[in-house]
């Protein structure tokens, strides 16, 4: 029961919008930066240099008409395996990234009903801080423990305000697709039902700065039926440097049958990288029936060859 608990209680916390950068609002409270003097902010969007010490300001706001007191604490930052969504590290797990740098200047804060906190927020960047991006969120987590509908466990609910901090150093951007399989589940008989085919593969932040993937499949070869390209759209808003993400995409108009290759390219911020895997589709039901169509026109003309034979030979 408490590891299902504890589970449970990590998911809701670490989840943050797939969306791009935005205030975080779960319709209770929010978090998010106070804005400066030119313009609002959605989210902590700071250049720093190694060794440099941040300070800024974070409001926290409570929508209910109850006091509510929430944990605060800065986390980093990564992409989930099942969907490259952004996601940060639990409260009880180990930062060592952004989540390790900064503090706010309270741990726990009471915000009355209808009303806002602002909050100082300090990053203490390392002398042998990496260039690059580093991104991270800082979490409001409601202290009370809600029972689950329908369960026994309870749970309890974090947003975050996201941080992207940029250290000074070259930026080197870098892209790849590994691991690209092509798995063919078309019918049997062309256009007699509904495809099941998938495109599988990896797409890898191998540079220092988060990237806007953009991904598009390739199908090379000598083929029958489906486009010859596409763009796939289940593909992060944001990968983060260093993150890998296992991505699967249904095509239902895939090629039928053939041979040849299916390709994937990604490409970001100047930045392209490709994967590609082979394939023989040969749909065996067609294939049997076109072979027996062939057989049996070759009995038939053999026969016919017979027949006009011995009637030659009864003629002479």
């Amino acid at each position: 029961m408490r590891t299902a608990f504890v589970a449970l209680l990590l998911l809701l916390l670490t989840t943050l919008s797939p969306t791009p950068a935005g205030a975080a609002d779960n319709g209770e409270w929010s978090v998010r930066p106070a804005d400066s003097a030119i313009t609002p902010r959605a989210a902590f969007e700071l250049p720093a240099q190694p060794g440099a010490t941040l300070n800024d300001r974070a409001v926290v706001t409570n929508t209910t008409t109850a006091e509510l007191t929430l944990r605060l604490y800065v986390a980093d930052a990564h992409n989930t395996e099942r969907d490259g969504g952004l996601a940060v590290r639990g409260v009880e797990e180990t930062q060592r990234d952004v989540g390790a740098w900064g503090k706010p200047e309270r741990d726990t804060v009471t915000v009355p009903a209808r009303s806002a906190v602002t909050v100082g927020v300090t990053l203490n960047v390392p002398r042998d801080a990496s260039p690059g991006d580093h991104v991270g969120a800082l979490v409001a987590v409601d202290t009370r423990v809600r029972p689950a509908d329908g369960s026994h466990l309870g749970i309890q609910r974090g947003v975050g305000a996201r941080i992207y901090l940029r250290v000074e150093g070259p930026q080197q951007p870098g892209l790849a697709v590994e691991d690209v399989r092509f798995t063919a589940r078309s019918p049997q008989l062309p256009w007699t039902g509904t495809g099941e085919s998938t495109v599988a593969y990896t797409l890898h932040n191998t540079g220092n700065v988060k990237l806007a993937p953009r991904v598009s499949l390739r199908v090379g070869g000598v083929v029958l039926g489906g486009p010859g390209e596409r763009r796939l759209a289940n593909v992060p808003a944001e990968l983060l440097p260093g993150q890998k993400v296992r991505l699967t995409e249904a095509w239902a108009d895939a090629p039928f049958a053939g041979w040849g290759q299916v390709t994937v390219t990604a490409s970001a911020d100047h930045v392209r990288g490709s994967g590609t895997d082979g394939f023989l589709k040969v749909p065996w039901l067609l294939a049997g029936c076109l072979a027996l169509l062939s057989a049996a026109w070759l009995l038939l003309r053999r026969r016919r060859r017979a027949t006009r034979a011995a009637r030659t030979a009864a003629r002479d």
